[in-house]
């Protein structure tokens, strides 16, 4: 039930025509990173990466909001048959914003209805995840929407952005652990297995 990659780059494109911006190219940077770490891990298949990565965010098409974009991102794959509900990153992939850590650790505005958000608590603390969702977890940290980037400047980017949250430091040391766990998988380092030479951006 994972969408093939013509179908999950159909599903960008109408979720970026909805609503352009830089998540886009993001999301292409953050697909091309899963698929090329995937490659050099001998457990996991690239094309399946490609496309977790690259519909992570896709629950954007709704607008300019904060969590409830992970929402949107899960009833856009349930109704349209995109992923399997047992798909750990379901939920427009929610174990990448929050890290397996509970809904506490989000730094984003809930922007849902009492409701939505007592869904979402439920579906966290009951979520499973696999090294996909680790795999989308890691690669979010190495994309701007103008390439790959080390992970301490995606942690910058993000913080300008979102301000310093109690969890701030908690969520950088688990991304930091997942990098240490996929560069033992490969025999190199994250940035070596990027597609792009060592040519990183910076802010």
């Amino acid at each position: 039930m994972i969408p093939d990659r013509e179908r999950a780059n159909k599903e960008l494109k109408w979720a970026a025509d909805l609503n352009p911006g830089p998540w886009k190219e993001h999301s292409l940077y953050v697909a091309a990173a899963c698929e090329s770490i995937a490659s050099r891990c001998s457990h996991m298949d690239r094309d399946r990466a490609y496309v977790l990565g690259l519909l992570h965010d896709t629950g954007r098409y709704a607008g300019r909001t904060s969590e409830r974009h992970l929402l949107d991102g899960y009833r856009r794959c349930m109704e349209h048959g995109l992923l399997l509900p047992a798909v750990a990153a379901d939920f427009d992939f929610l174990g990448q914003q929050i890290l397996a850590a509970g809904i506490g650790t989000s730094i984003g505005e809930f922007d849902v209805t009492p409701q939505d958000y007592e869904f979402m608590k439920e579906f966290i603390s009951g979520a499973v995840y696999d090294d996909y969702d680790r795999l989308v977890q890691l690669c979010d940290s190495l994309a701007l929407p103008t390439g790959f980037c080390p992970l301490e400047t995606r942690f910058v980017d993000v913080t300008i952005r979102y301000g310093v949250h109690p969890s701030t430091i908690p969520r950088w040391k688990k991304v930091l652990e997942i990098k240490d766990y996929f560069e033992e998988q490969m025999g190199c380092t994250i940035y070596e297995a990027l597609p792009c030479g060592g040519r990183l951006q910076h802010l």
